[in-house]
């Protein structure tokens, strides 16, 4: 096992409505990423991948809001921290964050060298103009990027263009921790190929240690990530290697999510969708047992009303359901 660049323990968060509600958005959430590794998360929306997201940051603002849990980047935890001193010293350096709808994060009356002296400056407010230049374009060049885009303004830049340019310029910093949310999401499918093809560099040449990487195309996971774990409901369910994960799903949920898509190494001629019947839950008032069991065809009395399943493990690879392995491939076979 590597060394452990990433670690978030039983971290719950919640958002407060303004009638008082709490919306408990990240419920109990727990993993790890190793130096050098890429995780993936995948859900249907409203599961909390998001919010996982703004709550690995550290940086809370209302109405989201730190309950417990620690997150711990290269051995420092920076739950709780006050946040002039996250976005100080974690924000770009420790963790960074590339949102959804990154393309429209660019102030398009600003040009990108703008962008890069605030990053930079936020750290280091005495760093000389030229020498952030420099640095910007050598930054761009390595990630095939022209420099001549550091003077452009975004409205003169491509969608695809775009999306590139946040991502260089939220890792001019090297952080240790990327976490991309959405990044490939709005793109035509040669930019989503370009964008993949930076993330992948970012690693490579060593400007990230490690990335946790959020969309709802698994099949892209398996291209992109190392590890998969699928979310519900605030909770994770699932995880295991790309692999497993796209071709030998063990959740019923997982399953359920894998066969609503196609794969297309798997070849799509006479392939069936099937759809995951109801809702999810209102995680204003979670459910007794487990989240997924009113719309899970295999659950029992036992799984709607008595506690949570505790996470089962499978030559590694961890969910959480009663049943064993044996039982759910036995029951995936007679479908």
């Amino acid at each position: 096992m590597g060394k452990v660049i990433l670690e978030v323990h039983d971290l719950k968060t919640k958002y407060v409505t303004r009638f008082r509600e709490d919306v408990y958005a990240v419920d109990g959430v727990s993993f790890k990423i190793e130096e050098g590794k890429s995780l993936g998360v995948a859900g249907e929306s409203g599961c909390g991948k998001s919010t996982l997201a703004l709550s690995m940051m550290g940086y809370y603002f209302p109405p989201l809001h730190y309950i417990s849990g620690d997150i711990i980047i290269d051995g420092k935890n920076i739950s709780g921290l006050d946040p002039d001193v996250v976005r100080k010293t974690i924000l770009g350096t420790e963790i960074a964050y590339i949102p959804q709808a990154a393309m429209n994060a660019l102030n398009p009356t600003q040009k990108i060298i703008r962008f890069v002296e605030d990053v930079i400056r936020a750290h280091d407010p005495k760093a000389d103009k030229k020498e952030i230049r420099e640095r910007a374009q050598t930054r761009f060049a390595e990630l095939g990027l022209p420099k001549e885009v550091l003077d452009k303004h975004a409205v003169e830049l491509s969608g695809g263009m775009k999306q590139r340019t946040v991502i260089a310029v939220s890792t001019i910093l090297s952080p240790k921790v990327l976490i991309a949310d959405e990044p490939s999401s709005a793109l035509d499918v040669t930019s989503q190929k370009m964008v993949i093809k930076m993330m992948r560099e970012l690693m490579e040449k060593g400007y990230i240690k490690s990335m946790l990487f959020i969309t709802h195309e698994l099949p892209l996971l398996y291209n992109v990530t190392d590890d998969i774990m699928v979310m519900y409901a605030g909770q994770i369910v699932e995880r295991g290697s790309a692999r497993e994960m796209v071709f030998d799903p063990i959740h019923p949920y997982s399953h359920g999510l894998m066969g609503s898509i196609l794969v297309p190494e798997e070849g799509t001629r006479g392939t069936t969708l099937t759809a995951i019947p109801g809702t999810p839950p209102n995680l204003k008032k979670p459910p007794q047992g487990c989240r997924f069991a009113e719309r899970c065809r295999y659950a029992t009395d036992e799984c709607r009303y008595h506690s949570v399943p505790e996470k089962q493990f499978d030559e590694g690879r961890g969910y959480c359901c009663r049943l064993s392995v044996d039982q759910l491939r036995e029951a995936y076979k007679n479908e």
